[in-house]
């Protein structure tokens, strides 16, 4: 009994030392134009668990940043909506080689078919980014109204109408890889026409997001405790916190989060707890191919990248999400940085915390 003991109390102290190490690497990612980050870790084992936060919610309150502070996590919502048309397909309801079109409304395949043949493009296409869709969050006039007027409430349709009205197709479907927020919003359409609910509760109900304890995972404005703990975002210095959530709301991104509820959403992803069939995950990460090079090795809501040589699953948001799992570790991280980070497309904290594990 008294080895026990002291074996329990050794871990302890381990675990509290990982714990110091881990809160300095987060301390020193602070500076001036970098006010908060907030990261969380978990091991397939479960002997490494630790989240934590360092910096302040917003530069102007200074309020002290907690783990449990949620955050716009913005194009991560891709994985959510990848795997909801999946559990879709598993219930079937649609076919991935469907044409989007019968499962739009008319309104808007008839914006859309004015520079897409939508009965042309497939579901799985628009999954992987490679339906030719231009995105229209490139458009020239979308992030100078989103600048001019940061409370407009956008639609889902007028932001179809600006991928027309805006750009021109990318290629031919199927045929090249080129990352579009547009694509998702139909995604995120499909989700409610088959749930008969908004997009946060088709979500939820499709990947059973409750039953995995994920009580801060909601689209903004959805659950008053979730808003509330919203932190400060910033863009090139500007704070978005008042900016609308429509901006980026119908399935291109939309849910908030908290970085302990990332790790637990892929790790109920990665051991084939959120699909009925193994073979599910297998088809959303399929790797894709093209015959020109692809700006990113995506599969379905999901790449594959390297962190210090080692392969990892991935997404990441615009205003600086990302989350990982490392099959060769069997390690979840994910962090949140208040404004995106500089440089490499990979949060930095991640190879800094891996020199520690």
């Amino acid at each position: 009994m008294k080895a026990k003991l002291l074996l329990v109390a050794l871990l302890i102290s381990v675990q509290a030392g990982f714990a110091q190490n881990y809160q300095k690497i987060l301390q020193d990612e602070l500076s001036d134009e970098m006010p908060g980050i907030l990261f969380s870790i978990k091991s397939g084992d479960g002997k490494t668990q630790w989240s934590g936060a360092a910096g302040v919610t917003s530069i102007e309150e200074g309020s002290e940043l907690m783990p449990e502070n949620t955050f716009r996590m913005a194009s991560v919502t891709k994985t959510y909506v990848a795997a909801a048309i999946l559990r879709l397909m598993e219930k079937g309801i649609l076919n991935l080689d469907d044409p989007i079109s019968p499962h739009i409304s008319e309104e808007h395949q008839a914006i859309l078919s004015q520079d897409y043949e939508v009965d042309k493009i497939t579901i799985r296409q628009t999954l992987r980014h490679s339906a030719g869709f231009f995105d229209h969050t490139n458009a020239p006039d979308f992030f100078p109204r989103v600048l001019e007027n940061p409370d407009y409430e956008w639609t889902r349709t007028e932001q179809f109408q600006l991928c027309v009205d805006q750009g021109e197709p990318i290629g031919p479907p199927g045929e090249q890889f080129r990352y579009s927020d547009t694509g998702y919003l139909i995604l995120g359409e499909i989700i409610e026409r088959y749930t008969g609910k908004d997009l946060d509760g088709g979500i939820k109900e499709l990947l059973k997001l409750e039953s995995f304890g994920l009580e801060r995972t909601d689209f903004e404005r959805k659950d008053p405790k979730t808003d509330e703990l919203r932190i400060h975002q910033y863009f090139q210095g500007i704070d978005t916190y008042g900016f609308s959530p429509t901006i980026d709301y119908y399935g291109g991104g939309g849910l908030l989060s908290t970085t302990e509820e990332l790790v637990l959403f892929f790790e109920a992803l990665f051991t084939d707890q959120i699909f009925e069939k193994p073979e599910t995950l297998e088809i959303m990460l399929e790797p894709v191919t093209y015959s020109s090079r692809a700006g990113m090795d995506y599969q379905m809501g999901m790449y594959r990248i390297q962190i210090n040589d080692m392969l990892a699953y991935t997404h990441t948001g615009f205003w600086g999400t990302q989350v990982v799992y490392m099959p060769q570790l069997d390690l979840y991280m994910s962090a949140n940085y208040s404004s995106i980070w500089k440089g490499s497309g990979i949060a930095p904290v991640f190879s800094k915390i891996l020199r520690e594990f």
